[in-house]
């Protein structure tokens, strides 16, 4: 029991550790580049139609159902 509970308070002294500490140093990455024009290339109309055709498929399969 004792082994138990000294592991987890090690654990938690760890974490605290870390927090103050700021041991994950991760790289950090350059944001993309935003694009100078907004375009579209037509893939959010396909992906509406393609949900519409979903809901449309769906509800006639609750009603023949």
């Amino acid at each position: 029991m004792v082994n138990s509970i000294s592991s987890v308070v090690v654990a938690l002294i760890g974490f605290m550790f870390m927090a103050v500490f700021d041991v994950n140093q991760a790289q950090e990455f350059a944001p993309s580049p935003a694009p100078i024009l907004p375009s579209n290339d037509g893939a959010a109309i396909d992906q509406g139609i393609a949900y519409l055709l979903l809901l449309f498929a769906l509800a006639i399969t609750y009603l023949v159902h």
